[in-house]
């Protein structure tokens, strides 16, 4: 398989195999280049950031309850490591709660997507975060502006 210059590579870490599933066919089904590659725990996805020897994906698409190693662990040691900390985290999780949405903000995530129930929701989502993150800068959103919600889609 060839993949073209402009692709989006993107790194999905999240144990629940339906999700990566749905998550993998809502790529497919999006305006865009991409390139999915899934690991499903914590010491999986640092086993494989740390053993990329060439560029790093453009995109980490973050569940929290993972086992192994969590979510929480995963962001701290990213965001720790020099060769790491430029890579751009979308937190994607099914829990919603301020205290631990403001926690990742300040442990530097770039966004915050709750999984909705929606298909359509979570279809318009993923797109929202490919386009917000597709600069190779990273640029941080106001905190007021780090949760992707289907309100704003």
């Amino acid at each position: 398989m060839s993949i073209s210059i402009n692709t989006r590579h993107i790194l999905l870490a999240d144990d629940d195999k339906d999700d990566s599933i749905l998550f993998q066919e809502i790529l497919e089904e999006l305006p865009l280049s991409t390139h999915l590659t899934k690991v499903s725990n914590g010491e999986q996805l640092m086993q494989f950031l740390n053993e990329t020897k060439d560029q790093l994906p453009d995109v980490l698409f973050l569940d929290l309850n993972m086992p192994r190693k969590n979510g929480y662990d995963c962001l701290s040691e990213i965001k720790g490591s020099e060769k790491l900390k430029s890579l751009s985290v979308i937190i994607f999780s099914t829990a919603f709660e301020p205290q631990v949405i403001s926690l990742l903000y300040e442990k530097g995530a770039q966004y915050y997507i709750r999984k909705p129930n929606n298909y359509w929701q979570l279809k318009n989502l993923i797109h929202q975060a490919l386009i917000l993150t597709e600069t190779t800068n990273i640029d941080y959103p106001l905190q007021e502006k780090f949760v992707l919600s289907s309100q704003f889609v």
